[in-house]
């Protein structure tokens, strides 16, 4: 059932998960080496993963044997470190040089957008919100994914590199704090 506060919610938490306006600088240097990235392929590809883990990503960790609290506690500590490299300026998750050679889909559509955060968000989601509110916020976030691939020039004159540090800045804060609340709402599920 539509829960425009769940809506809201679910969308907020992927935007600082993306974070699409604080990858603006990695995704002009991919641009920069690969040549090009396609806008709508990129998004499409990202939208179906994502909606696929919505589906199935329950099942998928079900048969693995672990339970969606589980889930959402590991998933907290990932988000946790993703929000410190935005916040410190560091890098904890290495990028393969090689996969930097086919831009749209890898790794513009997978792992920088729909990766193993959002993933995990999709899931730690799942454990607090219905489907359709989830669903519904993975569009409007593609939708702009879409509008920031498109744009990407002229966002980079826009914002400048002070611009981008500092919402990078605020976006890490964001998603940090929404780790700790992760946390502490699931910890207890487990005990």
């Amino acid at each position: 059932m539509l829960n425009w506060e769940e809506l809201f919610q679910s969308t907020m938490v992927l935007f600082a998960v993306v974070d699409i306006i604080g990858s603006i600088p990695v995704l002009v240097d991919v641009k920069r080496k690969a040549g090009d990235i396609h806008a709508g392929r990129a998004s499409l590809v990202a939208l179906g993963i994502m909606l696929a883990f919505l589906v199935l990503g329950e099942r998928i960790i079900g048969f693995l044997g672990v339970d969606v609290n589980s889930f959402a506690v590991a998933g907290s500590f990932v988000l946790f470190f993703m929000a410190l490299e935005m916040v410190l300026g560091i890098e904890l998750f290495k990028q393969d040089a090689k996969a930097m050679k086919t831009a749209t889909i890898v790794p513009v559509a997978f792992p920088l957008i729909a990766g193993a955060g959002s993933m995990t968000s999709i899931i730690s989601l799942r454990a607090e919100f219905s489907q359709v509110n989830i669903a519904l916020a993975i569009l409007i976030n593609m939708g702009v994914v879409y509008l920031v691939l498109r744009h990407l020039s002229r966002l980079e004159r826009f914002l400048g590199e002070g611009g981008i540090a500092v919402l990078q800045k605020v976006f890490g804060i964001i998603l940090l704090a929404i780790a700790v609340k992760l946390f502490t709402s699931n910890i207890q599920h487990l005990f």
